[in-house]
């Protein structure tokens, strides 16, 4: 079942669960009253639930107080959105100048949801940060902080999120060639890139100046990539969400 064929009459829709950030209720400044404050939030930028859902799958926010296993038992589909930078402790490095804010707390969390992913040959689609936990939950490592002019400019914070920033070539034979075809002109929102790549990735996509833009697994149903496909609003449904729904849909028994 394709992701056209999980939309029709008949058929559930794959669930796809996102991961998400839990941040004090103080970063939402004035629109939270002071009874509030002190409470936290989970939160996920809007455009990673339109993209999935322009895809053709059932987005659904993850949360981690839930158990890992109960909910990898309950989806279809897994997507790693962007976010904090990884603690380095869990590639065996110090921090290092330049290294950002760190969510230890959900780097496990996802750390654990990937695992069990593949434990369980679930797709998974990673995106930025996404890309780099799977470096590390492979045994891989990252390069902590590019400068905002290094290479092609890969850290444009400053700059609208769709912009394109460099084109990224796909390599030959690789499920992210499959999926994107020969070259794609991306956008770009990370100051972190792949060091050591991790054993059991392959490094299918690069940008002109040689920095890794996506890995697949060699053994798993693991796509990743590090620019942010779901903020390309012209781009609607993205590929790489489009492999990952049906993927997904595969999993659905047919109602």
């Amino acid at each position: 079942m394709d992701a056209t064929q999980a939309q029709q009459p008949g058929a559930r829709r794959p669930l796809i669960g996102m991961s998400a950030r839990r941040w004090s209720a103080r970063t939402l400044g004035e629109n939270v009253g002071p009874a509030m404050r002190d409470a936290e939030v989970d939160i996920h930028f809007a455009d990673y639930p339109r993209a999935i859902a322009a895809a053709g799958g059932l987005p659904v926010g993850l949360c981690p107080d839930a158990e890992v296993d109960g909910v990898l038992d309950r989806i279809d589909g897994l997507v790693l959105t962007g976010g904090a930078d990884i603690d380095p402790e869990l590639y065996g490095e110090a921090i290092e100048p330049g290294c950002g804010a760190i969510e230890r707390e959900r780097d496990l969390w996802e750390l654990a949801l990937l695992r069990g992913a593949i434990e369980r040959s679930m797709p998974v689609f990673g995106i930025c940060r996404g890309l780099q936990l799977a470096n590390v939950a492979y045994g891989g490592t990252l390069v902590q902080h590019l400068a905002p002019d290094a290479g092609d400019g890969h850290a444009r914070f400053d700059r609208p999120r769709a912009e394109v920033a460099h084109a990224v070539k796909l390599e030959p034979g690789s499920l992210a060639h499959s999926v994107y075809g020969t070259t794609l002109e991306v956008n770009s929102l990370h100051h972190q890139v792949v060091d050591r790549l991790g054993t059991g990735l392959a490094v299918s996509g690069r940008s002109p100046d040689g920095i890794v833009e996506a890995v697949e697994g060699l053994d798993a149903a693991v796509l990743a990539v590090q620019w942010h496909p779901e903020a390309s609003l012209d781009r609607q449904p993205d590929p790489g969400l489009r492999w990952l729904v049906r993927a997904a849909a595969s999993r659905v028994p047919l109602i």
